[in-house]
């Protein structure tokens, strides 16, 4: 196939952040094109945003429905192979039902619903339809994350007894909503769904847990709080969690830790060794042993051949040059793309090109984010994950 695979974005316009980090990320490799758009709910801005991007004015839409029935009727080659989802949480599930029921793979920002019930029939609609399905939690892009996840799951560190995941942010430490765009949306019900700080930033916390350590989370015992006066969703999660191999643990995700900045850190301790990663530190992971000195792995530093195949695979630069959120963001839609490359060719992918987030991981953060508020408003000490 002697083109590039072809995107559609729903969302991400004038002054949407994370829409511009998708573009951006999808361009890095040269193997994304952005070919249409329907960039925001305003048929106008949209169109705006549209030629802002150089896109020609008959390929930006209204609305996603307009989009979808235009692009099935252009020629294989030409209409877009897959759409990245980049709006409010509470629009996610329409636009990935139509995109699926119309033939388009799906690139989705999480949380990937605002109910399991949503989740669920994501899941079914993509087994039904063979179709692709990529959620960006955009931290198991990096390739130091890879590595841990590698040794995690090979043993180096012994059965796992024990993870620490916290994510603490300050930006919601004062009532911003009205004021701040991505505020504003972020604590309303109707648009972020159930969750506050917990579907934001406590599913990036829940699935690097499981995406390294391979364990699944199988109790929580939540408190969420709105701290805020007056917010109506959670602005701080403190979740004590139990895996299915016995192990403990504690998430911490808050928007209220005044001074923070994006502080995501986990610590996962087996038997033998421990490890840990800073997302601030992304190119590093330490590794600390019980009977031997500490071992520090550097992202492209694979002089000794002791970096894994899929970490290597993601990792873009020569040790020493840094690789941040960009860039692990791009391994997510590189990976996506090649998989469909692949498939559109009649080839099945290589297993490190299908090293992303899928509809199920989707579904298990939408369960996740369920039981810790049904834990919250409960007086059980546990409540098991359904």
């Amino acid at each position: 196939m002697k083109r590039k695979i072809r995107m559609g974005m729903v969302g991400g316009g004038i002054g949407a952040f994370i829409g511009a980090v998708h573009r951006k990320a999808a361009a890095m490799d040269g193997q994304i094109e952005l070919v249409c758009g329907a960039f925001d709910v305003d048929p106008e801005k949209s169109k705006e945003a549209g030629r802002q991007l150089y896109l020609p004015d008959d390929r930006v839409y209204g609305t996603y429905e307009e989009m979808f029935a235009a692009e099935k009727k252009l020629p294989e080659g030409e209409r877009m192979d897959f759409v990245s989802i980049v709006t409010p949480n509470h629009v996610h599930f329409p636009v990935a039902k139509a995109a699926l029921e119309n033939g388009f793979h799906v690139v989705c920002e999480k949380p990937m619903t605002v109910t399991s019930k949503e989740a669920e029939e994501l899941v079914s609609l993509t087994k039904s339809t063979g179709l692709q399905f990529a959620v960006t939690h955009t931290y198991t892009g990096y390739p130091m994350v890879k590595q841990a996840r590698h040794m995690a799951q090979k043993g180096d560190l012994g059965k796992i007894r024990r993870i620490v995941v916290e994510y603490p942010q300050g930006w919601l430490s004062k009532k911003i909503e009205g004021e701040v765009q991505q505020a504003t949306w972020r604590v309303d019900p109707k648009q972020a769904g159930p969750a506050g700080a917990m579907g934001d930033i406590g599913s990036h916390a829940e699935n690097l847990a499981e995406y390294i350590s391979g364990l699944q989370i199988s109790e929580v015992c939540a408190d969420l709080s709105s701290m805020v006066e007056g917010r109506a969703l959670d602005d701080d999660a403190n979740v004590l969690l139990r895996f299915e191999n016995g192990a403990r643990g504690v998430l911490h995700a808050s928007q209220i830790c005044a001074g923070e900045e994006n502080a995501l850190r986990i610590f996962i301790y087996g038997e033998k060794s421990g490890m840990e990663w800073h997302q601030h530190e992304p190119n590093t992971l330490l590794v600390k042993h019980l009977d031997r000195p500490a071992e520090i792995y550097r992202t492209g530093a694979d002089h000794g051949g002791y970096l894994c195949e899929t970490a290597m695979h993601n990792t873009r630069v020569p040790g020493g040059h840094p690789e941040g959120y960009i860039e692990a963001f791009a391994n997510i839609y590189r990976n996506f793309a090649q998989t469909l490359g692949s498939l559109l060719q009649g080839q099945k992918p290589a297993p490190e090109v299908m090293d992303f987030p899928t509809v199920e991981d989707g579904l298990r953060g939408m369960k996740f984010i369920e039981t810790v508020i049904e834990s919250s408003q409960s007086d059980q000490k546990w409540t098991p994950v359904k």
